[in-house]
């Protein structure tokens, strides 16, 4: 069913400006979401594999990692947003058959993330020591919280070069490779868990005793076996995309280090408004933790383990819209403008009909999607409680997420930013804060599913109106 040939000869369709039937459109869309929605359910099983492991240590060292994870997602929002500038470029002209400029902007991206990277790694590493006494923490997780995060940062490099490799791939119509090296990075990361973060001990496998060495490493162990996965998948994702590709492929392209200031200064107006909404989006988050952090280390880990957990349900989201930037990227590359808009229609409904489905799955099965990431009941009640507020506003949630996916593929970024700020900032966080205060967790999780609601009725009404095709020139 999931055919590469398929793939090609539907998205040559959208380049040489043929008529699509409603069914090609939805085959398409199916496509080149199955892979994508497999590569963030793959990816986001990683972490929540990495809670359930680090989870059987205790409270104490769910919620050392919990602590930073908020800012480990502020510089990978900012590696993607680096990403985005380039790929979305590459989508409009691939669309346009311009296979040529595709690959000089893949080059430019390669140079430019490259720097980028290097000044985000030692940003990262000057404030791993002081970061989790900023966000709160008390003296019993600080230490093991800076190792966490310090140990994130060095494997930045390879996970910006590998985010960039990802994303071109993405943008060109190929699903199937990074779905695969995420995949791939689910796997490595148990293995390299399995060994790095317990220490040697016997485990009973079909009634014989086996003995099993390990590191014994604990939280460092975890952080280690997730960039240990980073690198590898990243390396390959890297050679892939620039000797393999059909579209991509640099191996027989002249090297040019000068920079083409036309593709940067496209790629500037594409990326800065992303990387300030990380910021302040992540920065968000971090002030949310910082809100949780008062009510204790239990509703630290519940909090952490249940933005996880909730995370296997709205991946599917962010799958479809990962194909609605591919797919509305290369229809306005190839003019066409109805074409386009039928992309967003249709993407945008898919993505809050799978997602609804997903809010009944979290509400029913909350107590085994908490359960197995801790044993300690105070986490799981708190966790279970968070889960079920949430899961009512998943719909919606994907409306906002497939509505800034399909806006990112048209190149435009500065409103659909302010939107989510705006949103985030004012409402969820104010919220929060009026409501902690009475009703613990989950008074921040009752701000949360206000405010999901809200962001996505707003997307609900910008895609709807064209504004943001209005924004793009086509043929």
């Amino acid at each position: 069913m999931f055919s590469s040939k398929k793939d090609n000869a539907l998205l040559a369709m959208i380049r040489t400006g043929q008529t699509m039937t409603g069914r090609q459109k939805l085959s398409l869309i199916v496509q080149l979401s199955i892979p994508s929605i497999l590569a963030q359910l793959s990816s986001t099983l990683m972490f929540y594999i990495d809670a359930s492991m680090v989870g059987s240590l205790g409270a104490q060292a769910s919620a050392a990692i919990g602590l930073v994870e908020s800012t480990t997602w502020l510089f990978g929002g900012l590696t993607s947003a680096a990403a985005m500038g380039f790929s979305v470029q590459a989508a409009h002209f691939i669309g346009a058959n311009d296979f040529v400029k595709a690959r000089q902007v893949f080059r430019q991206g390669l140079m430019a993330t490259a720097v980028f990277t290097a000044i985000l790694t030692s940003i990262c590493l000057l404030i791993a020591r002081p970061l989790p006494i900023w966000l709160g923490g008390g003296e019993d997780i600080v230490g093991e919280a800076s190792l966490y995060f310090a140990v994130y940062a060095v494997s930045l490099p390879v996970y910006q070069i590998g985010m960039l490799a990802s994303s071109m791939l993405k943008c060109s119509g190929n699903m199937r490779v990074p779905s695969i090296m995420s995949i791939m990075m689910c796997v490595l990361d148990v293995a390299f868990n399995f060994f790095l973060i317990f220490p040697s001990r016997t485990v009973a496998i079909g009634g014989t005793e086996i003995y099993m060495p390990g590191a014994g490493l604990g939280v460092a162990g975890a952080a280690l076996g997730t960039v240990s996965a980073y690198l590898i998948t990243g390396i390959i994702l890297i050679w892939f995309a620039v000797y393999k590709s059909p579209e991509l492929s640099l191996r027989r392209e002249k090297w040019v280090f000068a920079p083409m200031w036309g593709y940067l200064r496209n790629a500037a107006k594409i990326s800065l408004p992303m990387a300030a909404q990380y910021v302040m989006m992540n920065g968000a988050q971090i002030v949310s933790t910082m809100i949780v952090a008062p009510l204790g280390n239990f509703a630290i880990a519940a909090h952490t383990f249940a933005i996880t957990a909730e995370s296997l349900c709205y991946m599917p989201g962010y799958g479809i819209g990962e194909a609605a930037t591919t797919l509305v990227g290369q229809s306005i590359g190839a003019g066409q403008r109805g074409l386009t808009q039928s992309f967003a229609r249709m993407t945008i409904f898919m993505g809050m009909a799978v997602m609804a489905v997903m809010g009944l799955v979290m509400y029913i099965f909350a107590p085994e999607m908490i359960g197995v990431m801790t044993p300690v009941e105070e986490i799981r009640t708190l966790g279970v409680d968070a889960l079920r507020i949430e899961a009512f506003a998943e719909p919606m949630f994907a409306a906002a997420i497939v509505g800034y996916s399909i806006c990112l593929g048209a190149g435009d970024t500065l409103i659909p930013a302010g939107m989510n700020l705006a949103s985030m900032w004012m409402i969820r966080l104010t919220l929060a804060a009026v409501l902690a205060p009475s009703y613990g967790l989950q008074g921040v999780w009752m701000a949360m599913a206000i405010e999901l609601s809200f962001r996505g009725a707003i997307f609900l009404f910008r895609i709807f109106s064209g504004k943001w095709i209005k924004k793009v020139h086509v043929k």
